[in-house]
């Protein structure tokens, strides 16, 4: 009969397809934001970490719930309250082949608290390192620091002997013009190593055959990863199958992915809150018109601002219903007395009348910087932004740019680089020290690390000594309300304007199983993707 071959192809590939899903793939990954360096060491923004993250390990990690676990430390205890012993995994390799070893995490320490890093808060400034033994480091403190771990699961181990080889002891600034070696190359012990990097162009990762975690939870060969800044290609290329992943899905297209035949959109809360930042330091704005003193140094015109901001309007317009407005600097998930504050309310009326007050009743003009390819609807959300104050007599000069160029401008050495901005932030603790520390912090003492990314210079030293408190309170119940206590100075200064936290949306192929932690940290080794094209 002539059918009976088709019948047995048949049955081969249905035998095919049924053994597929274990086999290896290559996954193909396209975010709104490029990779611009590989050096762990460069840029403290969560997608850039979640790159990082596939490749680079801590001592410590975060599991599918963000709690802690054990890392490239398998355990660790304080024989003394400013005491950290951590006792390092045995038989682990970077992608070169080259031992972890106490070495490493020494050398690790100091680079990253080195001149040109964006991590320098992750190991205290004051802190001494000392090997025990080759798989024995301990970690001894000016201070008790209860939640120390919390701040190192994205504090990645370099390997010292690849470093020195390489000239890439000094960390890679992220305003650095010309690319370090570790900015080109990478070399940790992580799930994935880097086989091509072309910055705003491609990056290619294979799987580590010799990933000492066991059983592996991926069955990925390969990640590709390409940036695409256009949303409507972005989805385009997800829809028709190009790509199995992309990160964000923009707002105005999560029913038409959910409604496609190959695709989906896995949501969730996220934990980031997006603000806008005023630089309240320089005498005189860098930009403004307002010639001969700093507008933002008056809290008047502060709080002006913040009442000239309809931020329901930006939720149901720009973010269609998938934010919560904010009146903190810190999502109300991670701080237990966060519904003991009530955001003020929108009113231009006041706004006008308190500029009127400061000296500027016809307004003025200042300009913004903000990125258009890192948070969802950034670039919506500043032009919204600009209209609002444009009513009560404030020209905002918007200045919207790929975030590679947004943050080199920003961060630029000598003084950050701006008068106006928005900007996001998930605290790396998951805790509100974190964001009293680096965002709210004084940023005056320029030996320490406080305020790294105060980017308007905000200054309470009040709220400063509550925050040194708070880091070394061990009894929870006093420890909010001294956080309780920083958080309503802030609030009172309006040092800051808190906008929302986002709503995550990831595109994913109906092919691909992913796990979605809520501080949107795309991390590869929990990929899987079934073999059926």
């Amino acid at each position: 009969m002539q059918f009976r071959p088709l019948v047995l192809a048949a049955a081969a590939a249905l035998t095919l397809l049924a053994v597929a899903p274990l086999s290896a793939q290559t996954l193909r990954y396209a975010n709104q934001g490029d990779l611009k360096s590989l050096d762990p060491y460069t840029l403290q923004e969560s997608t850039t970490i979640a790159h990082h993250g596939n490749v680079y390990e801590g001592l410590v990690a975060r599991d599918r719930n963000l709690q802690i676990i054990p890392g490239l430390a398998e355990s660790w205890e304080t024989p003394e309250p400013t005491r950290w012993r951590f006792h390092l995994r045995k038989g682990v390799k970077f992608h070169n082949g080259d031992d972890f070893t106490a070495d490493d995490v020494v050398f690790s320490a100091d680079r990253v608290r080195a001149t040109g890093s964006n991590f320098q808060t992750r190991v205290p400034a004051g802190a001494r390192v000392v090997k025990i033994d080759d798989y024995t480091v301990d970690f001894i403190l000016p201070s008790p620091n209860p939640i120390l771990t919390s701040q190192w699961d994205s504090w990645y181990i370099m390997d010292k002997k690849w470093a020195e080889a390489n000239n890439a002891t000094a960390p890679t600034p992220v305003a650095a013009t010309t690319p370090s070696y570790a900015s080109l190359h990478a070399n940790g012990t992580g799930a994935f190593m880097i086989e091509s990097h072309e910055p705003g162009v491609k990056t290619v990762f294979k799987a580590n055959p010799n990933w000492w975690r066991k059983p592996l939870e991926h069955n990925l060969k390969e990640i590709v990863f390409t940036p695409i800044k256009s949303d409507a290609t972005r989805v385009a290329a997800l829809l028709s199958g190009e790509v199995d992943l992309i990160e964000p899905v923009p707002i105005q297209d999560i029913d038409r992915v959910k409604a496609s035949a190959n695709a989906t959109v896995l949501t969730g809360p996220e934990v980031r809150t997006i603000f806008l930042g005023m630089d309240q330091t320089r005498d005189e704005l860098l930009s403004s018109s307002v010639k001969g003193k700093n507008p933002f140094k008056d809290v008047r015109v502060r709080e002006a601002f913040f009442k000239a901001i309809d931020i329901n309007l930006i939720k149901t317009r720009v973010m269609r219903n998938l934010s919560t407005p904010s009146a903190l600097m810190i999502a109300p998930e991670l701080f237990r007395l966060s519904k003991d504050f009530v955001r003020p309310a929108y009113d231009p009326a006041l706004s006008k009348k308190l500029l009127a007050d400061a000296g500027y009743p016809d307004g003025f003009e200042v300009g913004m910087d903000c990125p258009n390819d890192r948070y969802v609807n950034d670039e919506a959300i500043c032009q919204a932004v600009v209209g609002m104050l444009a009513r009560v007599g404030i020209k905002v000069n918007l200045l919207a740019q790929p975030k590679a160029l947004y943050f080199a401008k920003i961060l630029k050495p000598g003084g950050y680089q701006t008068s106006f901005y928005l900007l996001g932030w998930t605290p790396n603790t998951l805790d509100s020290h974190n964001v009293l520390y680096d965002i709210i912090g004084c940023r005056d003492d320029v030996k320490s690390p406080r305020g790294e990314t105060n980017l308007g210079g905000y200054c309470n030293k009040k709220v400063d000594a509550l925050t040194d408190q708070i880091q070394v309170e061990t009894d929870t119940g006093k420890r909010d309300q001294l956080i309780k206590q920083a958080f309503q100075l802030v609030m009172d200064d309006y040092g800051y304007i808190p906008l929302h936290q986002q709503a995550l949306a990831w595109g994913v192929s109906k092919q691909v199983k992913l796990a979605q932690r809520p501080d949107n940290q795309v991390l590869l080794y929990w990929a899987a993707k079934d073999a059926r094209e």
